[in-house]
């Protein structure tokens, strides 16, 4: 029985110390724990596991401090060490000795791209005999190899120039020129000091203040150059009154220039500096850094931005600075400048759009109706993204917030209701699903007109009575609303409705440039016959952009095909958006009416060009409730009946004092007349 009981304790202690060998790490895993810190860069964790010798000799700046900045200064990512794990042969003859080397292999990614090196770790087994462990022998070679015996890391980064947007002919519309930034030398600002600061201020459209807390700053001395704000080289009428102010000066740089100012402020938009929200959102930027802030710096603002240069190199201790040869590269990439943008834009004819509205609210499309090329893109009344660029005032940000014409609104990207040139689309619609019989005449009495029960004391109004049935061309040429009511309570609300549809009207616009979807009504559908008596004519709640307007338009102009807008200049021409919607017979029909809606009806203005205009006016009332008068939006979409090579949807708000759509029809005119001058 005794010697069965010394047995089993003998059993107990061989249980006892297998599982206290089994339990202690082994150096492979020791290893394994320490290459996930530095994965992660638990940088305090790792310093930990070093062996008493190297924390005496690496303190914690050298060793936490300095992975800490160096890893932050690099941007370095994506780090991973690999080792080949010590077999159990190797882990056995090991313990004997107390010291063991590993190979491994770091790679990472860095500002300037990857780097990728080997190196071997030491361990040695420290510690009392119960309480053994294997710590690191670190030295800096583990940060890079070529560090190991000293030396310092070099960055050096290259700034990329930002891509310039020019139109279609290869003129600018945003780029990098020389600015003047202006500034005042204090002793040279003479007697009247005091009047000229307030002289520099109002041209600056700074505050006197700000003046003189950039003067008493710490630094300043009587005859240092103090900058006060960059003013754009073409602005001639500013700069001649600064030049004549004692003590003004002007230091040369490079700066974002927009040379067409507000014509094109909505569609090239403007940078500015980064913004703490800005650097949280986006990789790759700093402080001092810009960033597109609207428009197509916006959209684009990664292709523009480019990619910064960045060369990562270690410099041998006691070598010259200067001398390049002396350098050991880890990593080098080359920089990568922003890309040019180009956009089918026309800058003339942009200029001359927005010219035409003379400080009017609306906005217009011109496009060549044939390729889809976007010629221009205008909203109405603007702002000048020069100011946005080098630092808008206050008072100037409030004078624009609070403008009743909203010149910070982007109009070309909104939807409004159409009018009555939303008339040919109708048209279109009833053509081809046959239920308009072009030659068929209505027979309609007097201005009003009700579906009877279920209008309630809704009544449908035409601008002028008829003394005969009314056909489809009598209907477009006279604007008839009643016509087109009939008509669309006739083909039905699904038939209508699937019609508008085909025109891309309830979809997302399709287009480089982001620009609100036009909208059928508030829910997509059609539900009551009233609304659809309405939609037919562009009331109701029916809703469309002036770029949409004029593709749906193309229709005429293209063997029944609605070609798809383009912005981009490498865009495919001619694209095809929506196909077969008209017949040539139907087509020849339209054209001549659209013709007539200019000699005999309400684009009657448009016959003060030299050469033949066709097209349809709308006027959209914008009011409240029925019966009661409102603001009114005067629509003209138009292209040159011969050449078809241009086609014009232009909105101005507001004109139900100024002729409504006729006041429209004269600015299109003018602006068709400046196109085609030769």
């Amino acid at each position: 029985m005794k010697r069965l009981s010394i047995f089993v304790l003998m059993l107990l202690l061989l249980f006892i110390s297998a599982c206290s060998s089994e339990d202690k790490e082994t150096l492979n895993d020791r290893f394994q724990s320490y290459t996930k810190l530095w994965e992660n860069q638990k940088f305090d964790d790792m310093y930990q596991m070093l062996t008493s010798d190297a924390k005496k000799k690496y303190p914690t700046e050298e060793y936490i401090d300095r992975y800490k900045k160096i890893y932050h200064d690099l941007n370095i990512s994506n780090l991973k060490i690999s080792f080949q794990k010590l077999d159990d042969d190797e882990l056995k003859s090991i313990r004997n000795e107390g010291e063991a080397t590993i190979p491994f292999t770091v790679k990472m990614d860095s500002i300037a791209g990857p780097i990728s090196f080997s190196y071997k770790a030491t361990f040695i087994e420290q510690g009392d005999d119960d309480e053994k462990e294997w710590s690191l022998q670190w030295d800096p070679g583990f940060i890079f190899p070529d560090l190991k015996d000293g030396g310092q890391i070099g960055l050096d980064t290259i700034e990329p120039t930002r891509g310039e947007i020019l139109d279609r002919n290869r003129m600018p519309l945003a780029l990098n020129d020389d600015v003047w930034e202006i500034g005042i030398v204090p002793e040279k600002l003479g007697d009247n000091a005091t009047n000229n600061k307030k002289k520099i201020a109002s041209l600056l459209n700074i505050s006197v203040e700000s003046i003189d807390k950039k003067l008493n700053a710490s630094w300043v001395e009587p005859d240092h150059f103090i900058p006060l704000k960059i003013v754009p080289k073409t602005d001639d009428s500013l700069l001649n009154q600064l030049w004549s102010i004692p003590g003004v000066l002007g230091n040369g740089v490079k700066g974002r220039v927009y040379p067409s100012g507000k014509a094109a402020a909505h569609l090239v938009g403007y940078v500015g500096n980064v913004t703490s929200e800005d650097l949280e959102k986006s990789k790759g930027y700093k402080e001092n850094d810009v960033i597109g802030k609207s428009g197509i710096e916006k959209l684009y603002e990664k292709q523009l931005k480019g990619e910064p240069g960045a060369k990562i190199y270690i410099k041998k201790e006691n070598q010259d600075e200067n001398d390049e040869d002396d350098e050991i590269v880890l990593a080098d990439k080359p920089v990568k400048n922003g890309e040019t943008i180009q956009l089918t834009i026309d800058i003339n004819i942009q200029e001359k759009a927005f010219n035409q509205y003379d400080g009017d609210a609306g906005t217009a499309a011109v496009m060549d109706p044939k390729t889809g090329e976007t010629l221009a893109l205008v909203s109405s009344p603007s702002f000048d993204p020069n100011e946005m660029v080098y630092g808008i005032t206050q008072s100037k940000w409030d004078e624009l917030q609070n403008d009743p014409n909203k010149p910070m609104v982007n109009r070309f990207a909104a939807t409004y209701a159409p009018g009555s040139s939303l008339k040919p689309i109708t048209s279109a619609i009833g053509l081809k699903n046959g239920s308009i019989k072009p030659n068929e005449g209505i027979e309609i009495n007097g201005l009003t007109w009700s579906n009877g029960k279920g209008w309630g004391d809704y009544k449908v109004r035409r601008v002028s009575s008829s003394s005969k049935p009314v056909d489809l061309t009598d209907a477009l040429v006279r604007s008839d609303n009643i016509y087109f009511a009939m008509q669309a309570v006739k083909m039905g609300s699904k038939a209508y409705t699937s019609g508008l549809k085909d025109f891309g009207i309830g979809e997302d616009f399709n287009y480089t440039y982001p620009i609100k979807a036009s909208s059928i009504s508030s829910t997509g559908s059609i539900d009551n016959e009233v609304l659809l008596a309405n939609t037919s004519y562009g009331q109701g709640e029916i809703e469309l952009s002036s770029l949409h307007l004029a593709s749906a338009y193309t229709i005429f102009l293209n063997k029944g095909n609605m070609i798809k807008p383009t912005l981009l200049l490498s865009e495919e021409k001619s694209q095809i958006w929506k196909k077969d919607l008209l017949s040539s017979d139907d087509i020849s029909l339209m054209q001549q009416a659209l013709r007539k809606v200019v000699t005999n009806g309400s684009a009657k203005k448009a016959q003060n060009a030299p050469f033949e205009i066709s097209g349809k006016t709308g006027t959209a009332e914008l009011k409240l409730s029925a019966g009661e008068s409102g603001a009114e939006n005067g629509w003209f979409v138009a292209y040159p009946t011969k050449d078809q090579d241009l086609l014009i949807a232009m909105m101005v708000e507001h004109t139900e004092d100024r002729g409504g759509s006729s006041y429209t029809v004269e600015k299109v005119t003018n602006l068709m007349k400046s196109i085609k001058k030769k």
